[in-house]
């Protein structure tokens, strides 16, 4: 089968390992790229989406999406992890010879969940704000969207929390009432928070392989990973990095690779708790209850790592041999 995505995303280091793997494999039509602010700034973020397309060649369209939260502060591009613009050490010369949809990306997935009833996952790896914004345009699209795939969010499993505050991840942080309006909503989620992306590592070795074997596509991931991982070595002293955004793509791929939980999520909008993902997954009955009237979603909670690292590994090899 063939699940046609629109990638919405943050086009940073990650972010391209999961643009690349949503390409290359063959359970994956890849329709568009929309941008968001988060490791990148907005015109940084789609340069480099244009610059992906047009360095392998993609069909998808690029739509340029939202360039703040909907109500917070912006917090800034993630400049310390992603570099200044977003791929670490590697700048994507200015594309001007392609041009992104001049749509905004919420009235790009608006129409062409439209177009294709049923028919489109939304895999978000980046804040949330394009989603929320397409929901409070065009609610009618919950009934449309065929699935919403997530990177974001910590719900304490594995012992992971959250990786810019101690309880929020950093996607959901960045925009957390976008968060909390995409979480609620009617249509089916599944998020890949940090519950399950922490507990697949892309190691040095392992990049160091990918280069070795995959061509020309592996030569730029372990070119842009560089950044990547010299932040994983001196902030979290790690000889590798985490597999994020592409666990997401492999959800879509094979979601037998992961172990669910269901039931309705909240998060939580300011404070010092702000960007915190809270799981109701009881069936308690209490007085007061904001999770009850709420759609019950799916949240991973195990990752088979193994296979998954293999599934990425093997999937960029065969994309480089086309």
């Amino acid at each position: 089968m063939i699940n046609k995505i629109i990638l919405d995303t943050d086009p940073g280091i990650d972010d391209a390992m999961a643009i690349l793997f949503a390409e290359a494999h063959s359970a994956i039509e890849l329709k568009a790229i929309t941008t968001v602010y988060g490791n990148a700034t907005i015109e940084n973020g789609t340069n480099n989406a244009l610059f992906l397309k047009k360095k392998y060649n993609f069909k998808a369209d690029v739509a340029q999406g939202a360039s703040q939260p909907l109500v917070r502060d912006p917090v800034g591009a993630t400049v310390v992890v992603h570099g200044e613009t977003g791929f670490g050490d590697v700048h994507a010369p200015q594309i001007t010879d392609l041009k992104a949809d001049p749509r905004p990306a919420f009235q790009y997935i608006i129409d062409a969940v439209k177009a294709e009833p049923g028919e489109i996952t939304l895999v978000a790896v980046g804040p949330l704000t394009n989603l929320a914004l397409a929901l409070e345009s065009a609610p009618e699209i919950a009934g449309l969207v065929k699935e919403v795939v997530v990177m974001g969010g910590a719900f304490g499993m594995n012992g992971h929390r959250g990786n810019v505050t101690p309880f929020a991840e950093a996607n959901i942080h960045d925009d957390p009432h976008a968060a909390d309006i995409v979480f609620t909503a009617s249509w089916p989620v599944v998020v890949i928070g940090l519950d399950v992306t922490e507990e697949s590592f892309f190691s040095k070795d392992y990049l160091d392989l990918l280069r070795d074997d995959a061509g020309e596509v592996g030569q730029f991931i372990w070119d842009i990973s560089r950044y990547y991982l010299d932040f994983y070595s001196k902030k979290v002293g790690l000889e590798g990095c985490h597999v994020h955004d592409p666990s997401a793509i492999a959800y879509v791929i094979d979601p037998t690779l992961f172990t669910l939980r269901e039931g309705p999520i909240r998060v939580v909008t300011d404070g010092p708790a702000e960007g915190l993902t809270i799981q109701k997954f009881d069936g308690r009955k209490h007085l007061h209850d904001d999770w009850e009237s709420k759609r019950a979603q799916q949240v991973g909670v195990a990752v088979r790592d193994e296979a998954l690292l293999k599934l990425y590994r093997d999937t960029i090899i065969n994309y480089s041999k086309q």
